[in-house]
């Protein structure tokens, strides 16, 4: 029996809604899609090209997954647990960053690529997501909404991992959107397949398993269809994560044991987010906090748009409330153990697959408002925020700190390490590692230290580094002849250090602070 056979009919509508927009005529015909493909790239390839010679791996983790990509790289094996190279991150984002790494050599710049180019592919599937249910125009509009995207702009030229990530939920949600739309289980197989894919890349996606199974087997009447589909998509999803908790089990004990490491990171972060400002405030930041994103990285007119448009299709269009639910019921789960349980430090890439799926409902949005006159006059305004807004955050926090500056950046466009840490690192690298040098690391509460040591040019064997439970073995034979404190760092705290003024002795070695660098780091030269 052919697939389409055992697909259920398309919902009946209820009466007096608006139809689809994908079946209203549209007022011009839609344009050769090549063309439109090519305009469409390259409206989200050339701002994404203007920032990459500027941005830097910071958030995200980004310098992290480099190094275990790089580690991996060196001796490529099947990643089966947290322990086998893997940790709390998904192993397959580090699969491509480290056959990039082979390709490129540059670190700084293989994983960014990595971002860069899925990054750019995503308008193909949130074009086809859109289209299929508002029309082209409908599409176009969300691929520029998507191209200006500030938080994404970051995540496309950096190398973390939710360029990635957001490509391969934006497949599903179009192969989903194609399968109902034409009765076939086949695009629902596929759905299933690359949902395997985004578990392998983020725990996030690991969610969508059951809630887009409730969502298939509750859309149209035909129960028995529903669950035809329900079933055969939550089977095909299993694969990946099934193996990857068989593997955490035989490793560590537990078959969950990298979520429960996520969550305990989770518990520390929302512990002192609350000493810091105190629980009502936490649960009141947490509770505006996936709307607040919309407004501040989206654009204000961009979002509400994209929320208003959700509203009214939710009202008006029975079949395409699986895509509202995709992006409101993450929305509330994670507002909920933020603002209710305490559990859950919301973090603006956590928010990024619910914030996509606004784009493809700005044009029912604007829809919505009576009057040609004023549709052009709101589509104007909000074109020019969509760009104003990324520009000028992006403005504001390049290769500046301080106030307001830390708090926008990790969802800025420009992404840029503290100025006083480049400098170190320019140091290191300029001066140090061409002429053999070695250097010690401080550990830095901040992790700082990692970015120092990514930065610094330096390979691990002329790297001492306090975090490293090989220090001393590292301190011996590398013989440093610099050193790098930080301010709180843990080094000042060894039983072997003495700091005296702008001298510091490490195991009867003494080093001199040198001129020229700014507090939190310190630099000193051994005498």
């Amino acid at each position: 029996m052919s697939s389409a056979s055992t697909a259920p009919a398309s919902p009946p509508r209820p009466s007096g809604a608006t139809p689809a927009l994908s079946a209203v005529p549209e007022v011009a015909s839609e344009p050769n899609p090549r063309l439109l493909w090519v305009l469409l790239f390259a409206a989200a390839l050339l701002p994404r090209l203007l920032l990459m010679p500027f941005n830097e791996n910071y958030y995200g983790d980004a310098v992290a997954r480099t190094e275990l990509a790089e580690r991996w790289a060196r001796a490529p094996h099947l990643i089966t647990s947290y322990g086998d190279g893997a940790f709390q991150f998904g192993p397959l984002h580090l699969y491509l960053v480290g056959m990039a790494l082979k390709v490129v050599p540059d670190k700084a710049l293989a994983g960014r690529l990595v971002s860069l180019l899925f990054g750019v592919l995503a308008v193909l599937p949130l074009y086809a997501l859109t289209r299929r249910l508002f029309g082209w125009r409908a599409g176009v509009w969300a691929c520029l909404g998507f191209s200006f995207w500030g938080m994404h702009l970051q995540m496309s030229t950096t190398a973390a991992s939710e360029a990635l990530s957001l490509f391969l939920m934006l497949w599903v949600f179009a192969l989903i959107a194609e399968g109902l739309d034409e009765n076939r289980l086949g695009p629902l197989f596929g759905a299933g397949l690359v949902l395997n894919l985004a578990c392998a890349t983020r725990y996030d996606a690991w969610m969508f398993m059951p809630l887009l199974c409730l969502a298939l087997l509750f859309w149209g009447e035909d129960r028995v269809a529903g669950l035809t589909r329900a079933v055969s998509f939550g089977l095909l999803c299993l694969p990946f994560p099934l193996l990857w908790m068989q593997g955490n089990e035989m490793a560590h004990g537990d078959p969950f044991f990298p979520i429960t490491a996520v969550e305990q990171f989770h518990a520390d972060w929302t512990r002192d987010g609350i000493a810091r400002v105190g629980a009502w405030r936490y649960r009141l930041e947490s509770l505006g906090f996936w709307p607040g994103m919309a407004l501040l990285t989206l654009s204000p007119g961009v979002a509400l748009l994209g929320m208003v448009g959700m509203w009214r299709s939710w009202r008006q269009q029975p079949d395409v409330r699986w895509l509202v639910l995709a992006a409101v019921v993450p929305t509330a789960y994670f507002t909920f153990r933020a603002s209710v349980l305490l559990n859950f430090q919301p973090l603006g890439r956590f928010t990024v697959t619910q914030l996509v799926l606004l784009l493809p409902f700005v044009v029912p949005g604007l829809e919505a408002i009576r009057g040609a006159g004023a549709r052009k006059a709101v589509a104007g305004l909000c074109s020019v925020l969509a760009v104003a807004v990324p520009v000028a955050m992006g403005l504001y926090t390049f290769r500046a700190d301080g106030g307001m500056r830390d708090s926008l950046r990790p969802v800025s466009p420009t992404s840029t390490n503290p100025v006083p840490l480049m400098q170190v690192a320019r140091f290191l690298k300029e001066e140090v590692a061409p002429k053999g040098g070695a250097a010690v690391l401080d550990q830095d509460p901040g992790y700082l230290d990692l970015q120092l040591a990514f930065f610094s040019g330096l390979p691990d064997e002329r790297l001492a580094r306090v975090r490293w439970e090989t220090f001393r073995k590292h301190l011996r034979e590398a013989q440093p002849e610099y050193l790098v404190r930080f301010d709180g760092g843990s080094l000042v705290k060894d039983s072997g250090v003495n700091l005296e003024g702008r001298t510091l002795t490490l195991d009867g070695v003494a080093y001199q602070e040198l001129d020229g660098f700014t507090a939190p780091l310190h630099v000193y030269q051994r005498r």
